[in-house]
């Protein structure tokens, strides 16, 4: 990676499965809820300083978030970034200073309307995210999302009907923000034969859950795959920082897992180093990693 040689240390602090050392860190990548950040507008002084040594340092910054494009960028921005990412959990990745993008993957044919189907059956009514160059998300007419959320996502959202959305325009993912868990654990079950279904808690919304959809076996880490062919990258050293569900494929393929205190079971597993909550300014951690 040019004159910037980055070797990190055996790594054994964690349960994960590598006690191996990598030559070469070519990549950090990095989920945002949870592992950057406590909530966007909590991010560390720590962890900005980190960021911008990792900056001085020619070290590549990818996002991997289950966020949509317009908030991954606006969050990222007010601190300085606009790295690459790949978004709504591996569905689409951008350059998110140029908008160029390396990587998308809708639902096939058929599948997004199946999906909405089984949403529709159990009473719900999803965001549906799409590959449109004037609309990020579509909603119906009476969404199941929390009100902040509908208000949040009003300015680069469109209002139709969702069955037709599904059948005519490219779907890269479903979503329901701050609801009860228990009104949305017959979704997630009707639904993860069929798709890539992440149940977890909403950090934006204490109390509350969230549960996004993917098409299946669908994974941040074809993101990151992806940016690696684009770019000229060995995946081979790539360093991951994630603390949900979502960041299992990301953690178990990455050469390195770093994952925060308070993450999810599944992906403390997952981690190779266990590093503080994004609370303390953990994701600072990463720098023991440069030699």
């Amino acid at each position: 990676m040019g004159a910037t040689d980055l070797r990190p240390p055996a790594v054994a602090e964690g349960s994960g499965r590598n006690t191996g050392i990598v030559n070469d860190i070519t990549l950090i990548v990095t989920d945002l809820d949870g592992t950057l950040w406590h909530t966007e507008n909590e991010v560390h002084p720590r962890t900005v300083a980190a960021l911008r040594s990792l900056e001085r340092a020619g070290v590549p910054l990818l996002v991997a978030t289950g966020r949509r494009m317009t908030s991954t960028r606006a969050p990222l921005a007010r601190i300085g970034l606009a790295p690459a990412a790949i978004v709504l959990n591996g569905a689409l990745g951008l350059d998110l200073a140029s908008g160029e993008r390396f990587h998308c993957s809708p639902f096939a044919d058929g599948d997004a309307t199946r999906i909405l189907e089984g949403f529709v059956r159990v009473g719900l009514e999803p965001c549906v995210y799409v590959d449109h160059p004037d609309v990020e998300v579509y909603l119906g007419a009476r969404p199941s999302t929390h009100p902040e959320h509908r208000a949040r996502l009003r300015p680069t959202a469109g209002v139709a009907d969702l069955h037709r959305v599904c059948a005519e325009v490219p779907v890269l993912g479903f979503g329901i923000i701050g609801i009860p868990h228990g009104h949305l654990t017959p979704a997630a079950s009707r639904l993860e034969r069929d798709a890539e279904v992440h149940l977890d808690r909403s950090l934006d919304h204490p109390g509350m859950a969230s549960l996004t959809v993917a098409p299946r076996r669908q994974s941040k880490w074809d993101g990151v795959l992806a940016y690696c062919r684009s770019r000229g990258v060995d995946p081979g050293g790539v360093v991951a920082i994630g603390d949900g569900p979502n960041d299992i494929e990301l953690l178990s393929n990455a050469a390195v897992s770093l994952v925060p205190e308070p993450a999810h079971p599944a992906a403390l597993k997952c981690a190779d180093r266990v590093i503080a909550s994004p609370l303390d300014g953990g994701w600072a951690e990463v720098l023991d990693l440069i030699g």
